[in-house]
């Protein structure tokens, strides 16, 4: 039973900096993706970053060199640091995963869409 729980939402101004976390359990994936959604009201969720079991990163124009995706030495644990925030950064953020049949990063943001997500955290940026 695949279990994702964010953390580390909050309000903060903009310019500023959160960190988000992701705690995952209850799988065993030799090759995955795992990354980032995003949901502000009205909108379309978006794939926000992603990192797949080889280490390789994708990001979505927004993010590109604003957040950093990573994982935890024990690969149990996805992380989203987000710098020079944005009012427009406001949504609701969510963890996914999905199983991979081989390390295919460069369509994790695309994949992820099929996989596990969690509740998400909400970020709010003013």
């Amino acid at each position: 039973h695949v279990q994702l729980v964010e953390s580390g939402g909050g309000s903060v101004q903009a310019g500023g900096s959160l960190r988000l976390s992701c705690a995952a359990s209850g799988y065993t994936y030799r090759h995955y993706c795992m990354g980032w959604f995003r949901q502000a009201p009205g909108n379309k969720r978006a794939g926000v970053a992603a990192i797949g079991s080889d280490g390789i990163t994708t990001y979505a124009d927004s993010a590109k060199g604003r957040f950093t995706v990573s994982i935890g030495s024990a690969k149990n644990t996805l992380y989203l640091q987000m710098n020079s925030l944005k009012v427009e950064d406001t949504a609701m953020y969510s963890c996914a995963v999905t199983e991979v049949g081989s390390p295919m990063s460069g369509l994790c943001l695309t994949l992820l869409n099929f996989g596990y997500r969690g509740q998400g955290t909400q970020v709010t940026v003013s």
